[in-house]
């Protein structure tokens, strides 16, 4: 705590006065472009990473960078991540909605080793809040997942995208370049596309393509990040080679 403190104080003698500034121009009309759901490890930093700024994105974390799927809840029985979509996507009219996964995640390990019947039985689960939030809804990820060490990692997955109708193909870290957990952690970035569909609130905007869902994925090792290229059914570093590319399938398919 006193590392913070002493932060706070030289955040008010260093930046403070820049960012109030910012807070001055979006104060009365913020304009945000994205939804960002990542994960609440202290490694990922996304407004850091994406150079983003005061007003620039509403950030949901938490465990895994998990949406849960619309059928768990009933009636008031939701959660922030469901509140989050609304008061983006609805209240405010954003049109992007951005999944964040990345390597060595504690979760995804963890939910590497729910695999085991033992470790993810009923008992175990009641005794450790991370175990149940993952089994309930990380289950179908890892559920992909195992079907596709089953047909081999070199077979590609399909997901559904921003309609039950709209599909699109995944390879999963091709090259072999990643851990297994981290080969994972890709298949439940991409699941949270169909998590975020699932929700009949983004339906009309969703089918009119007037909402897009983004995958994208960061490897804290290296500081690369990847976006998932529907072209090229895969995770794409982006760098000065690939920039072009992404840009042109951004504004084709999410303009």
């Amino acid at each position: 705590m006193e590392r913070i403190l002493r932060g706070v104080m030289r955040y008010r003698h260093s930046t403070r006065e820049q960012m109030v500034q910012e807070f001055r121009k979006v104060r009365d009309n913020p304009q945000p472009k994205a939804v960002f759901f990542t994960c609440m490890d202290s490694r990922m930093i996304p407004t850091r990473f994406t150079e983003t700024h005061v007003g620039d994105m509403f950030v949901v974390r938490n465990a895994g960078n998990l949406v849960p799927h619309a059928e768990h809840f009933q009636d008031e029985y939701f959660s922030c991540e469901p509140a989050a979509l609304e008061l983006g996507c609805v209240v405010n009219n954003i049109k992007h909605i951005i999944v964040c996964g990345h390597s060595d995640c504690k979760a995804m390990n963890l939910l590497y080793k729910l695999k085991d019947p033992e470790f993810a039985s009923l008992d175990n689960r009641r005794i450790s809040p991370l175990r149940a939030w993952l089994c309930e809804h990380a289950n179908t990820s890892l559920a992909k997942f195992q079907n596709l060490k089953e047909i081999g990692l070199d077979k590609p997955l399909i997901f559904s995208s921003e309609t039950p109708l709209r599909k699109f193909v995944a390879y999963i870290d091709p090259e072999n370049n990643f851990a297994i957990e981290d080969k994972l952690s890709q298949v439940n970035t991409l699941q949270q596309i169909e998590n975020v569909a699932s929700y009949g609130f983004l339906k009309r905007r969703l089918e009119s393509h007037d909402l897009h869902i983004h995958a994208l994925w960061f490897d804290i090792y290296t500081g690369d990040i990847y976006f998932f290229s529907r072209n090229s059914k895969r995770f794409i570093a982006i760098d000065e080679s690939s920039i072009e590319g992404l840009l042109n399938e951004v504004r084709r398919y999410y303009s």
